[in-house]
């Protein structure tokens, strides 16, 4: 679902130490060492060397709803291509069923014919009247799935799950980044270092919950 791309370095930390040793005029030809100095940075909350470590990904088959919601976080300068209705054929597109629906046997079969629906009669009306590709695809739903290429820092993927990660969160968004995190913690050592250590909810962060409504995992602090 999710493909950290080659271009994401694999020593993140180590990274961050060597950018941050320019500006200390240390010696950044010692690995260990700037690895020392970039876990120095962010345990001291130094957080702007996160800011030099992007991650490339391609992010698939997720709902086309849940993927205006990761626009949103746009700190850092993020950038994304999405996959496009003007050009790709929807004609038998997949699509995200919510658990609460999943779960109900009848309602689930609604869903379906409805989805299928659309499906035929975006086809037909491309194929019997002649309509573009880009006007038939106004029928899709945000519940398709869709596919984006994505380049973001880990500065804003942190600050991201503290917010997607409480329990109040959509739960599609909080199964991508449980996602986004297991494909990180994969990838190298110091990406599961950085994972096990700061991707936490912002109840985690602050040790008291922020909520109106509170889940109950972490105390609720009175204003």
């Amino acid at each position: 679902m999710i493909t950290i791309l080659n271009e994401t370095p694999h020593n993140p930390i180590t990274l961050m130490g060597e950018r941050a040793g320019v500006c200390w005029g240390a010696d950044i030809t010692d690995k260990e060492k700037n690895y020392k100095r970039g876990l120095d940075c962010i345990q001291s909350g130094h957080h702007r060397v996160m800011e030099y470590v992007n991650v490339e990904m391609i992010i698939d088959g997720y709902s086309a709803r849940v993927i205006r919601e990761w626009y949103t976080h746009i700190g850092g300068a993020p950038t994304r291509l999405q996959a496009s209705t003007r050009y790709i054929n929807y004609k038998n597109f997949t699509y995200v069923t919510p658990p609460t629906v999943a779960k109900n046997e009848e309602a689930a079969a609604l869903y379906k014919e409805m989805m299928d629906n659309i499906a035929a009669t975006c086809t037909k009306l491309e194929a019997e009247y002649g309509v573009p590709r880009e006007d038939a695809a106004m029928l899709l739903p945000l519940g398709m799935t869709t596919k984006i290429v994505d380049k973001r820092n880990v500065r804003n993927l942190i600050e991201m799950s503290h917010q997607r990660l409480c329990t109040r969160a959509y739960w599609e968004y909080r199964k991508l980044m449980q996602d986004l995190m297991k494909a990180l913690s994969e990838y190298s050592e110091e990406w599961k270092y950085l994972v096990d250590h700061y991707f936490v909810p912002k109840c985690e962060l602050k040790g008291y919950c922020t909520e109106k409504k509170c889940c109950g995992r972490k105390p609720y602090r009175e204003a």
